[in-house]
């Protein structure tokens, strides 16, 4: 049975770029062993992210996020049973915020930032899937 989960967190105060981009490679690694496909959003120290799969298999992965010292204030936003995944081609993604338009973030919340603390768990599905829709991936498709 594949699911999709939603959650969002804060990054630790520690976490810097190369760090990031450690974490970002290990999931291109790890993600494919296990049949999880995602798509990642930060900004501004939030993460926003999707992860799809096996139910097994992503609930243990967002158990494993959710007790990282890395991330704080880990909120689930939405998790579903799907039929199809919509990030199939991507081991792990990254929305490319450079080329986001702000009025898109001005669109679902009350300022052009990314807060998917102060809005609802629908709103945040909506919101990233317009982001993944405008504003290019990085990264190498799984």
């Amino acid at each position: 049975m594949l699911v999709r989960l939603m959650y969002a967190s804060r990054a630790s105060a520690s976490l810097d770029q190369e760090e990031l981009h450690t974490l970002l490679r290990q999931c291109k690694a790890e993600n494919p062993k296990h049949g999880i496909t995602g798509v990642l959003c930060l900004s501004q120290g939030i993460f926003m992210q999707v992860l799809e799969g096996g139910r097994m298999a992503v609930n243990q992965l967002y158990n494993r996020i959710a007790a990282d010292s890395r991330h704080t204030d880990v909120v689930l936003l939405d998790y579903a049973e799907i039929r199809e995944r919509r990030f199939a081609g991507w081991a792990m993604g990254q929305v490319n915020l450079q080329r986001l338009n702000p009025a898109i973030l001005l669109k679902y919340s009350e300022t052009p930032t990314l807060d998917p603390y102060s809005v609802s768990g629908q709103v945040s599905m909506a919101l990233f899937e317009e982001l993944v829709a405008t504003a290019s991936i990085m990264g190498e498709r799984g």
